[in-house]
């Protein structure tokens, strides 16, 4: 048979134990005493109180290490697909230099061709990547909405739509926001509050 942990749920238990007391204190005034009967069942929805906190305590810390652990293989594969990726360039790199120096055209097997083609379109190497001018690299910067606000005041107007026009992304900051109501400014669209946590001991 089940628990009373199990078949019921908090909300539920918590409702049966008011209603109890409620019971208990009828009976104490017109008998003089509770009921065994129902002094026996308030006793066991008390436990049943602990035994599904505990029950729900026991399925957080499950469930936080199961989180834990799904980060850490996340981790864990995403150096191995780049561990991957570098045995897969240098086994081509290895082909490569195989078939041209012997001056071949390509190495045939059972189930697969291998050959050296030209790519579809040029590629850049670097000599010296810090030599590369400025005007030649694609710039992405990250920084406060204020300073965004005073670069956009002080350049001409032709450049100002093309910066904004390169905005990929304008999140909120946080720190920013409760930085500025402690100031006594007001924030459209945020307010700042003090939240509640579950704290599992």
């Amino acid at each position: 048979m089940a628990s009373i942990a199990q078949e019921y749920s908090l909300f539920e238990i918590d409702r049966e134990l008011d209603d109890l007391l409620d019971r208990i204190e009828e009976e104490i005034e017109t008998l003089g005493e509770a009921s065994p009967e129902l002094i026996d069942r308030f006793q066991a929805f008390c436990e049943a109180h602990g035994e599904k906190a505990d029950r729900i305590g026991r399925f957080l810390r499950m469930m936080e290490a199961r989180v834990q652990y799904c980060r850490t293989e996340a981790a864990r594969l995403q150096d191995r697909a780049r561990s991957c990726d570098r045995k897969v360039t240098q086994t081509k790199n290895m082909v490569m230099f195989y078939i041209q120096s012997r001056d071949l055209k390509k190495i045939e097997g059972r189930e697969f061709t291998l050959r050296i083609q030209k790519n579809s379109q040029d590629s850049v190497r670097f000599t010296h990547e810090s030599q590369v001018p400025m005007c030649l690299r694609r710039v992405e910067a990250s920084f406060d909405g204020q300073i965004w606000e005073k670069v956009i005041a002080a350049v001409p107007s032709e450049l100002k739509h093309i910066l904004i026009e390169s905005i990929r992304e304008a999140m909120p900051s946080n720190e920013a926001i409760k930085q500025a109501v402690q100031k006594g400014i007001p924030v459209p669209g945020a307010e700042v509050y003090r939240g509640i946590h579950l704290r599992v001991a």
